[in-house]
């Protein structure tokens, strides 16, 4: 009769000896290690439109803007709220707060003393290097996302920012990168603050060696493709194309220069130079990489709305993507976003033709009729200081000489706004404070550089802001201030599309969580909620 064999089993000591015994050896034990983020990629890109990404997919080449749409995390709608430019959008990406904390809602805010606008930025205790602009990110009283990374780098990490103008550059640099470069408006040279202490030599490159002086008068944008090419134009537009050059004897042409397509092949060049020379994604240590781009319409469009332009400075940025993210190719644990930011409101009117309701509100009109009035009420002299982008800013010296109580005078003029033609709501800060104007508005204003009272004018009205010179119009329109956003890892998270609206705020813990670091000290809100891959 055959020896029955014994069954081996383990339980006790046994058991946990050979567990570990096996969790030693290759293949065992544990998932596959995720691979850690090498290099971050973080594009802001102001003016960016679903309606423009859509209808232009089928001419994207396959590693652009196709690369994110298809294989990432799209967010269809991410919403900012009331009152945004690109700089509050970005200082609200990067930081995951409002700017009621974070103290930063637009580039600008307005100095009733001085009577002009000035950047929120302004730090006189710095010196602007190629500028003579003296700007830090003091004003800025929160921590970023690109700070967080270098704190958990332990300094290790490198953080550069580049963009055109010196707002978007200084708030995505943060307050700990190592640098942030901007395009000068007076010279076109890469300019930064010295509250940044690095100048990297693609910097020097392109100051000296290859400046934009030297090439602007050569520099032409036109249709990059036949015009029959481009979707959804009426048969009449398609024989007129478009043509702007940049002449020296043109005293704004940087600034122009900053609001074409053509700004973006120059800030791609030099970040595929930053890649190169600094080895960025290609270290020990997590890099990231922050670039500002532009998509907003262009002034001097050719025609309404600019379609033509709009939709080439679209096919021209999907190839200046496709050439970062070939370049960024090699470094291992890529991560991207890239979020869109509001545009400017377009300062184009309709045509009378078309007989739309209309009429003008005018802000020195305004502005002389609120004085006239509280004169009445309370004896002369000049009660309202200064008038800037839809806000009232009164003569609190002189209040307080007056033994006025503030927010009564505040109330009783906001009330006499209301009564003018166009005029749909004005609400003073109190009423913002105190939450009577609603929690966006609230949430989306800076305490410390609010005006007195601001107004709402009516949609289709055309607001004239008379009070400068040149004059500015701009025709209401109630548009929300919202934009797409994509979000790509593939090593990381899974392919996926997010339909409902997302708070801004969101995105800086969202972005955290991915990367395995703090979020931002001010972001309050929950990230929004990805799919890993298995093994992450």
């Amino acid at each position: 009769m055959a020896k029955k064999k014994k069954k081996l089993t383990l339980s006790g000591p046994g058991l946990l000896v050979l567990a570990t015994l096996l969790a030693t050896l290759p293949g065992w034990g544990a998932a596959p290690a995720a691979q850690r983020t090498r290099l971050i990629l973080s594009i802001m890109v102001e003016g960016l439109r679903s309606d423009y990404l859509e209808m232009l997919e089928e001419k994207f080449g396959p590693d652009g803007f196709k690369r994110l749409m298809h294989n990432g995390v799209t967010i269809d709608e991410v919403e900012f709220g009331p009152n945004m430019d690109a700089a509050g959008a970005i200082a609200m990406l990067y930081t995951g707060a409002s700017p009621s904390v974070s103290g930063i809602s637009s580039a600008t805010v307005y100095s009733p003393e001085l009577r002009m606008e000035q950047s929120a930025l302004l730090d006189p205790s710095k010196i602007g290097n190629y500028t003579d602009e003296t700007l830090s990110p003091s004003a800025l009283r929160v921590s970023t996302l690109s700070d967080e990374l270098r704190i958990d780098g332990g300094g290790a990490s490198f953080s550069h920012a580049l963009a055109p103008n010196p707002s978007e550059a200084i708030l995505m640099g943060g307050h700990s990168g190592n640098s942030a470069f901007w395009l000068n408006n007076a010279n076109g040279q890469w300019a930064t603050t010295t509250h940044y202490v690095e100048v990297p030599q693609a910097v020097g490159a392109a100051n000296f060696t290859h400046p934009l002086a030297a090439r602007l008068d050569t520099m032409l944008w036109a249709p990059s493709i036949s015009l029959k090419e481009y979707p959804g134009l009426p048969e009449h537009k398609r024989h007129y194309g478009f043509r702007h050059t940049f002449s020296s004897a043109d005293p704004n042409r940087y600034r122009r220069f900053k609001t074409t397509p053509l700004v973006n092949r120059e800030l791609t060049d030099l970040a595929l130079s930053y890649l190169r020379t600094l080895n960025l994604g290609k270290r020990e240590a997590t890099d990231m990489l922050s670039i500002a781009y532009t998509l907003e319409p262009y002034a001097e469009g050719t025609d309404v709305g600019g379609r033509v332009e709009q939709m080439d400075a679209y096919l021209r940025l999907d190839r200046d993507l496709a050439r970062l993210f070939k370049a960024a190719g090699d470094a291992s644990g890529l991560v991207v976003l890239l979020a869109g930011t509001p545009a400017a409101p377009s300062q184009e009117q309709d045509d009378p033709k078309w007989l739309l309701p209309s009429s003008e509100f005018s802000a020195r009109k305004a502005v002389s009729l609120l004085n006239m009035y509280l004169i009445a009420q309370h004896g002369n002299g000049e009660w309202v200081t200064a008038y800037n982008r839809g806000a009232f800013y009164l003569n609190r010296k002189l209040i307080d000489e007056k033994a006025l109580n503030p927010e009564s005078l505040r109330d009783d003029a906001a009330k006499f706004l209301t009564r003018m033609t166009g005029v749909g709501n004005a609400y003073t800060i109190d009423d913002i404070q105190e939450g009577r104007a609603g929690e966006p508005l609230r949430r989306n204003t800076a305490v410390a550089t609010a005006p007195d009272i601001f107004i709402e004018v009516l949609p289709g009205r055309v607001l004239i802001d008379d009070t400068k010179t040149p004059a500015t119009t701009q025709t209401v329109r109630l548009a929300p201030a919202a934009a797409p956003a994509y979000i790509y890892a593939p090593e990381r998270i899974e392919v996926d599309r997010i339909s409902t609206p997302v708070d801004a705020r969101r995105i800086a813990p969202t972005m955290a969580r991915l990367l395995r670091i703090r979020s931002p000290n001010a972001a309050s809100l929950p990230p929004i909620p990805l799919h890993s891959k298995s093994n992450y």
